[in-house]
């Protein structure tokens, strides 16, 4: 049978089938992170695993990372960098970090295997220098491994996690360390046999009556295969971040931006799920951030929107605060800085000076502000910063300087100009094992998900921090290669019988 492009994403039914152009006992959909740690696992646990990959490489969004993974519970790196961190304080940070969304079951399965998860990864062939960096950055130019890539030490998280540095950086000279990740990912997948197809897109699943899931069509070449699979079909397509339509409709407020980071990240495997049934949650859910430090002096400034008002504690992770930037009225906020702390943010993030002046006065009659709006917040910022204290938005003391040294500057973050980077965060809803469910809580058969194509680790953007994403990626990737290949075994020994 032929299937036309108008019937992209739709279900293709089993007894519609007269011929299979392939068999195998998994197939992957995607060749990310995700996708890469699935066929590892299936094939380690003896599946024959087929993966098709819609770009001419692996890689995906996953390459465009700085190759960091948030790890915790106490790994070795941070151990030997003098942190102690427990199984607990990861999982109280990680239930605070996803918010009222949080999957609270994949928090604590997580937490507890994140040891192994490092240990894992090592054997796969990640190396790590096993440095820290003790600076407030986004990701390190050197070759270093452990930093804070997220809001650890900042309130409110640090009042109910005992805050300890997360992000583990694969060894990588420069940013940019998720091409090399996926590299060692890639080859590993390779050496166990796993059989790989790029140029090819998987297009629509094939369902039995009852909505069990039996296989893909896929195309290649122009051509369309079906393919059976007898332990089910893994989603690991990604999000959805470069289709303007589903943005328009889930996500809306990120069409306000204009840097999506996503290959392939169509929302095609949303959208095959959704083909046969299944739930998706927290579409609206998305991280957006604009790098604005190095250099850490940055954070000593204070934030306001154009009412002059603060808004956030600026210690905490840069995508926290450009989360809740997005959230405040009109099309930009300032950071504003005297000139002991002054720094420029990174070029790329398109971050400009707004306005200079010698008072403060100065600077909010050149930004056009209501008299006395921006110069009231920063009296009372720098009466109580005076003491080292911040009552309203309990920024911690050593980030905390009165703003007293002129000249002073605002910093202009421009929403729609500046570099606003952004992904989509919601997806299919899935169980520890990668199943995925309908919306009355039943799983699909046959049918596993993991990465941005469904809501994992990260589900809220005001929480994220670097390195969740990729962290539930490779462990969620993990489970469903795992849950796939124990599903064809069991298929297998039932037609034997």
């Amino acid at each position: 049978m032929e299937a036309s492009k108008s019937t992209i994403g739709t279900p293709c039914p089993l007894s519609h089938i007269d011929r299979w152009d392939g068999e195998c006992d998994v197939l992957i959909v995607g060749f990310g992170a995700a996708g890469a740690c699935a066929a590892i696992e299936a094939a380690e646990a003896g599946a024959r695993v087929q993966l098709f990959e819609a770009g001419a490489g692996a890689g995906g969004a996953s390459a465009l990372s700085g190759g960091e993974i948030y790890l915790g519970g106490g790994t070795p790196i941070q151990r030997a960098a003098g942190f102690v961190d427990d199984t607990e304080d990861l999982y109280n940070y990680l239930q605070m970090a996803g918010g009222a969304k949080v999957d609270e079951a994949k928090v604590r399965c997580y937490a507890n295997g994140s040891l192994d998860h490092f240990d894992w990864l090592v054997r796969q062939g990640v190396s790590y220098k096993g440095s820290y960096i003790a600076e407030k950055i986004v990701e390190p130019e050197t070759d270093d491994t452990l930093i804070w890539s997220g809001s650890e030490e900042a309130w409110p998280f640090s009042e109910k996690a005992r805050p300890a540095p997360r992000g583990h950086v694969v060894q990588w000279t420069g940013m940019g360390g998720g091409r090399l990740l996926m590299d060692v990912l890639e080859a590993r997948a390779i050496a166990l046999g796993v059989d790989v197809h790029c140029n090819s897109r998987a297009l629509r699943l094939i369902v039995d009556e009852k909505g069990a899931v039996h296989g893909a069509v896929v195309r290649q070449d122009g051509t369309e295969r079906f393919v059976r699979a007898h332990g089910g079909v893994i989603l690991a397509t990604g999000g959805f971040v470069m289709n303007p339509d589903m943005l328009a409709q889930y996500a809306p407020d990120t069409l306000r931006l204009c840097d999506p980071l996503g290959a392939n990240d169509d929302g095609s495997g949303i959208m095959m799920g959704l083909s046969v049934g299944a739930a998706a949650v927290h579409m609206d859910e998305f991280l957006t951030t604009c790098p604005w430090y190095p250099p850490g002096s940055l954070v000593k400034g204070i934030f306001i929107n154009q009412d002059g008002q603060r808004f956030i504690n600026e210690d905490s992770y840069h995508g926290r605060v450009c989360r809740h930037a997005l959230d405040q009225p009109g099309d930009r906020v300032y950071l504003l800085v005297d000139n002991e702390i002054f720094g420029r943010p990174p070029e790329y993030s398109r971050i400009d000076i707004a306005a200079v002046g010698e008072s403060w006065a100065d600077v909010e009659s050149e930004l056009g502000m209501t008299p006395g709006s921006l110069t009231a917040t920063v009296d009372l910022y720098n009466r109580h910063a005076a003491n080292g204290e911040d009552p309203q938005w309990h920024k911690a003391a050593k980030w905390i300087k009165p703003l007293t040294a002129p000249p002073y500057a605002a910093l202009e973050f421009c929403i729609g100009y500046s570099y606003f980077v952004f992904l989509t965060l919601g997806g299919l809803k899935t169980s520890v094992a990668s199943e995925v469910f309908k919306p009355d809580g039943q799983v699909i058969p046959g049918l596993y998900a993991a990465g941005r194509a469904t809501s994992g680790l990260p589900a809220c953007g005001y929480g994220y921090s670097s390195g969740m994403s990729l962290a539930d990626c490779t462990f969620f990737g993990r489970s469903a290669g795992r849950a796939a290949a124990a599903r064809a075994g069991a298929s297998t020994a039932c037609e034997q019988i």
